[in-house]
């Protein structure tokens, strides 16, 4: 008898807009090196610019990945997607876990284990697992590329025989890995950069990578490294303080998110008809809600003159790169679940269980052929 190995099935993913892929060619190779069979659905590294003959050259097959032992993707699940699943598979992906209207009811009543990458906890030796954070990189950076796409405006100081054109000036709102990114971008561009965060210990984070520190005097940080929620006195205390700063940038970028939660407002409508014509707000909370008063989320709007951007899924949009980061994330998190080619996840490991949001019975170890004979 002959060892069954257990099988990773990378999906195609369903999504007008989501060019990403689960693996790409190079994880896949590390997988089959390690013992796992690899089955991709034909097609789904296409619109990550990954064909399906890279795949075939790294060790895959191309057939049915739905039927896989361990479903891999990237955006959650929709409802037709969930009921291709059958009882004892185990899906892995982001499964929007603490939005209302997500899929892990489903995927509990169809008998799926299921683990979602947004709840791998924010500790030393999860990082190389952490996709949350290797998306929010992609998304600062393409946000100061937008921003300068769409300002009328240099970044960086031009001294010609014209004249000097002064830099532009860019604050970031919410400096979380996105927002980090995001001023370390636009610092590379040339710009002026200053950083506002609810939680004044990264502070000295927003200095590190060449920006200033705007103080407003509010102290929010909340768990897991994430801000809390602000009291009513604290809001109306820093819409009145942003309000009188925003004035003074051409350009605003916005990343601040409470988990499960409206974003919150920074940004109001008095703030941006303060702003000088021709400055640039991106918005990049839009999906829960926006960080802008005036935003208008996936569309690019003008309002008093000033250029208001929120781009949905950005990350999708870099989708070579950014399927990269995300397969490293993957393959990581998949090299914890699987042992000498079995799938056993050990739920006494924090990652695992804290990961994990729907645990069924994992199938029985397959024979190996020693075993076996």
């Amino acid at each position: 008898m002959t060892d069954t190995k257990t099988t990773v099935g990378v999906v195609a993913e369903s999504g007008a807009d989501e060019r990403r892929v689960a693996l790409v060619p190079k994880a896949v190779s590390t997988l089959v090196n390690s013992g796992v069979a690899v089955v991709v659905q034909a097609g789904a590294g296409e619109r990550a610019l990954l064909p399906d003959e890279l795949y075939t050259e790294a060790g895959a097959t191309i057939g049915d990945a739905w039927a896989a032992d361990v479903v891999v993707k990237v955006a959650p699940p929709t409802a037709d997607e969930v009921a291709r699943l059958k009882s004892g598979q185990t899906l892995i992906g982001f499964l929007a876990p603490r939005n209302a209207d997500n899929q892990i009811a489903a995927l509990k009543q169809h008998g799926v284990q299921a683990f979602a990458v947004e709840a791998i906890p924010r500790i030393s030796r999860a990082q190389v697992m952490d996709a949350l954070s290797s998306q929010a990189n992609v998304a600062g950076y393409k946000a100061v590329v937008l921003a300068a796409s769409e300002s009328t405006r240099f970044f960086p100081m031009l001294t010609t025989a014209a004249g000097t054109v002064k830099p532009a000036s860019l604050l970031v709102l919410g400096v979380g890995v996105a927002g980090l990114q995001a001023l370390a971008t636009a610092k590379r561009l040339g710009a002026r950069t200053t950083g506002y965060d609810v939680r004044p210990e990264v502070a000295d984070q927003v200095r590190s990578v060449g920006a200033q520190w705007l103080d407003l005097g509010i102290d929010a940080a909340g768990e897991g490294g994430y801000a809390r929620e602000l009291t009513d006195e604290e809001r109306a205390q820093q819409q009145k303080t942003l309000e009188a700063a925003i004035g003074g940038f051409d350009v605003v970028i916005t990343t601040a998110l409470v988990p499960g939660r409206p974003a919150p407002r920074l940004v109001t409508a008095a703030a941006v008809e303060g702003m000088k014509p021709g400055s640039v707000v991106v918005d990049l909370a839009g999906e829960t809600g926006g960080n802008c008063e005036l935003t208008e989320p996936g569309r690019t709007v003008v309002k008093h003159g000033v250029t208001i951007a929120s781009p949905l899924n950005l990350p999708a949009t870099m989708p070579e790169h950014a399927s990269e980061l995300y397969s490293k994330n993957l393959t990581s998190l998949l090299e914890l679940l699987i042992t000498d080619g079995a799938l056993a996840p050990d739920f006494s490991d924090e990652v695992v269980s804290a990961s994990c949001v729907t645990r069924e019975a994992a199938p029985a170890a397959k024979p190996s052929s020693e075993e076996a004979e």
